[in-house]
Formats: C-alpha cells, sequence, structure tokens
C-alpha cells in the first residue's frame, strides 16, 4: 500500500486527511482493534523550496510562523502548534536523511480539538513534505511510527498508532481495521452508496494533553499488571471473568470497556461486510455507552448529540468518536436521509445546548499524498 511521493519541483502542495473512528475507541495504546477511516477533509501544505537549510512554517490558524533551522538537531521544547512539524522533521534527521530548506503554509478544514486526528494530519502531512523534497519515501507503517513517536517526544502526547496509520494508509471508499499490536491493516469496504456519515462537531473544544489521557492509559496498564499481563490484549474472556473482582473499581470500568470494545470491533467489521447497517448502529450506540458510563470520557454536549440522533428516522446509530472529553460524534445514516437528519440535529443540539454545531456528511478518503500539478 505504499505510495512513495513524486520528487517535487520547486512548488507543490500536500494533502493528508483528517480522520475518524467508526469503532474501537481508546483500544490503540492498548495493542487492542481500531476502525477509523480516512476523510474527505483534512490539512494542505503548501510548499516553496529554500535554497538555505531553513524551514518556515506558516499556519492560516496563526499569527506567527515557526522558523526551525535544520542545518542543527531539532529538539523537544517548542509549547507552540509547531511542536508537531518539528518533531516530524527531528525524526528524519536522526535517520540521517539532509532535509532542504523550505517556506510552507498550512490551511486545513479540520476542526481544531474536534477529535479529527488534524494534529495526526499535520504530522503526517509534514513526512509527505519532507519524502516528496528528498525525492525518497519510507514505507507507510514506518512513516506512521515515525509520526506516532514525534506527537510522544515533541507535543507529550503517548498516542496509540491509529491516528497515524489512518491518515498515511487511507483508502477511498474503504476503512481500515488495524490490529495494533500486529500493526496488520485490513482494508473494510465501507458504505456502497447505502449511508453515509455525518459529522457533528460538538464545538466543545478537546485536549489529549491535559493529563486524562495519559491517566487512561496508565489506569488500562494498571489493570493489566492488576491481572498479571503486560497489555489488556492477553487478557480471555475467561480469565475477565475469574478475576476481575480482584481489580479496583475505576480500573475494573476501564478494563471492561477496553475488552468489549475489541470484540465490538470485530462484529462491526462483520456488519459492514453484510451491510447489516441496523446492527452497525446498535454497535455504535453500544460504544458511546460504554465510553460514557465505564470510560468516561464524553461530556454532556456529546451525550445529547447521540440522544437527539438515536430518536431521528434515518439514522443507524451514533456515537462519540475520537478522545474524547469534547470534540465530535458520528452517525450512520441512510444515504436518502442525509439532508433531513442534519437539518433535525442541528434544529435539536441548538435547541438543547445553545450551541450551533457544525456538521458535514463524508465518504472513506485517500491517504496523505502529493497533489497533481
Amino acid at each position: 500500500m505504499n505510495r512513495p511521493p513524486h520528487p517535487a519541483p520547486g512548488a507543490f502542495t500536500v494533502h493528508a486527511p483528517g480522520r475518524v473512528n467508526l469503532i474501537g475507541e481508546h483500544t490503540d495504546y492498548n495493542d487492542g482493534l481500531v476502525l477509523p477511516m480516512a476523510i474527505e477533509r483534512g490539512v494542505r501544505i503548501a510548499v516553496t523550496r529554500r535554497t538555505d537549510g531553513v524551514a518556515t512554517i506558516r499556519s492560516e490558524r496563526e499569527a506567527i510562523p515557526a522558523t526551525l533551522d535544520l542545518r542543527t538537531p531539532l529538539e523537544p521544547g517548542r509549547s507552540d502548534w509547531a511542536r508537531y512539524p518539528a518533531g516530524v522533521l527531528a525524526g528524519y534527521q536522526r535517520l540521517g536523511w539532509s532535509i532542504p530548506g523550505f517556506d510552507a503554509v498550512v490551511s486545513g478544514d479540520l476542526p481544531a480539538g474536534g477529535g479529527l486526528s488534524s494534529s495526526a494530519a499535520l504530522e503526517v502531512a509534514t513526512a509527505t513534505v519532507v519524502e516528496a523534497l528528498c525525492g525518497r519515501s519510507l514505507d507507510l507503517l514506518d512513516k506512521a511510527t515515525l509520526c506516532q513517536q514525534a506527537e510522544h517526544a515533541f507535543a507529550g502526547v503517548p498516542c496509540g498508532i491509529m491516528d497515524q496509520c489512518a491518515v498515511a494508509f487511507g483508502r477511498a471508499g474503504h476503512a481500515l481495521l488495524i490490529d495494533c499490536r500486529s500493526r496488520e491493516i485490513r482494508a473494510v469496504p465501507f458504505g456502497g452508496g447505502d449511508v453515509a456519515l455525518v459529522v457533528v462537531n460538538s464545538g466543545v473544544r478537546h485536549s489529549l494533553a491535559d493529563g486524562e489521557y495519559a491517566r487512561r492509559r496508565a489506569e488500562c496498564e494498571a489493570a493489566a499488571a492488576g491481572l498479571g499481563f503486560s497489555s489488556l490484549r492477553d487478557v480471555t474472556p475467561a480469565i475477565w471473568e475469574a478475576s476481575r473482582g480482584t481489580l479496583p473499581d475505576r480500573e475494573a470500568r476501564r478494563a471492561a470497556h477496553v475488552l468489549a470494545e475489541n470484540d465490538r470491533t470485530l462484529a462491526f467489521v462483520a456488519a459492514l461486510e453484510e451491510r447489516d447497517w441496523p446492527s452497525a448502529g446498535r454497535l455504535m450506540h453500544e460504544s458511546h455507552a460504554s465510553l460514557r458510563d465505564l470510560y468516561e470520557v464524553s461530556c454532556r454536549e456529546l451525550d445529547v448529540l447521540c440522544e437527539i440522533a438515536a430518536a431521528l428516522p434515518g439514522v443507524f446509530g451514533c456515537r462519540m468518536t475520537g478522545g474524547g472529553f469534547g470534540g465530535c460524534a458520528i452517525a450512520l445514516v441512510a444515504v436518502d436521509a442525509t439532508d433531513t437528519v442534519m437539518a433535525a440535529l442541528g434544529r435539536g443540539y441548538r435547541s438543547s445546548t445553545g450551541i450551533e454545531a457544525e456538521m458535514f456528511a463524508t465518504r472513506a478518503a485517500a491517504g496523505a499524498r502529493v497533489l497533481p500539478a
């Protein structure tokens, strides 16, 4: 599935998609199963080569551009948005790549803090820029892993591999079943013209760097250790039933979500392959309830969106997507009901919260790439 970029001319543009996770939430850093798909919205980076070894990166959302001297090793320490591309550039430096200077302008149509992986899109887009400038490429999995490591080291977020893989490996018309332990990736057809995916931004900005994400990860690690394993992926149903009562309540609830979510992910894949949309929707509702009650990463606004959606004709299922604490919900909708559902969701959410929700329908999209000139 590797798609090495063509050697780029003096100026070029890279696009990297955002992603939604259809199901399999907070399982990635537990060596579990996830089912993301790349979406049509994303991040663009317009690049012009320079003759020196300096990179200037300007975001249309930020007033001050970032200047990075590529002639010296880049190190963690930035606190601004440019820590994401800086971490990626540092990763290629550590591999011994000689990166030429460039000017870049970053734009996009992903809501920041919306849980649609704007950070992973920026990271993988930056990696694609480096590869185009250098005329060489990494294997896609190595590229995703480099971007994941950049987020760990430069942004302080101990994320799993899902987001970066979804952005790098995205395939039009397909979701991606990712085994986060083996790193095996399987494309799963999505939609086929029967259903659409509606993405609804709650308007509540989420942040994974505020400690809650890391706390959930630590709780899962403690639960696995309490059961005698290094990862919850190793816990079988029989072991869980026999031993769950030995864990503290909070750790038991976190583990219960992760173990059931892995099963739901496989069941959801089977439903997609059978085009069994009611079963897929039921699994989405169950996933959201588990994230709300057992994993405690939802919020009132996301719950309201899912409650409104569940009552609308044409909606098969709805759940929060992403790390939680705000961000977006996704609804699986009969394609001919999309406009009606979006209008009703907007009215109901505005009435309940006073927030004007941004929403859009999307198909499964391709991964990061250099755009044709």
